[in-house]
């Protein structure tokens, strides 16, 4: 017998990839991550990941998918796909994908990022956060 063992789901109950409420995406997002989609071959969705940490805290992206992780968690709206691995999505619950235009200017931008560990992700920076020493407050 190992030393680790693998702990059964209780009977009855199955872990759902299905994202429900954790990931809201406006319609105007909606619309222009199908138009990307569709533009694309072979892409069945859209992965939202995470990266980084340290000094300038975590950041997000967004990338294609051709063929989706076993493990991901995904929320389906009408003809878009969103993929999530589970770790990522434990950070971003309560995020808003949206997209928004500001003169010539439009993209994809990220609302209520990093909410359900109480932040926005970032730390202004080594040394910006204000007083005399560097590193995040």
């Amino acid at each position: 017998m190992g030393l680790f063992q693998r702990e059964q789901s209780p009977e009855g109950v199955d872990f759902s990839h299905q994202i429900a409420d954790q990931v809201r995406v406006t319609p105007e997002a909606k619309e222009q991550l199908v138009q990307l989609i569709q533009n694309e071959e072979d892409i069945v969705g859209i992965r939202i990941f995470i990266y980084g940490g340290g000094c300038g805290g975590m950041s997000y992206g967004l990338t294609f998918v051709e063929q989706p992780q076993d493990i991901d968690c995904v929320l389906e709206q009408d003809d878009l796909k969103i993929f999530v691995d589970p770790v990522a999505l434990s950070f971003l619950e309560g995020v808003e994908v949206d997209y928004q235009t500001q003169g010539l200017n439009s993209s994809i931008v990220f609302r209520n990022v990093f909410q359900s560990i109480g932040g926005s992700g970032a730390c202004n920076a080594c040394g910006a956060s204000g007083g005399g020493g560097g590193g995040c407050a």
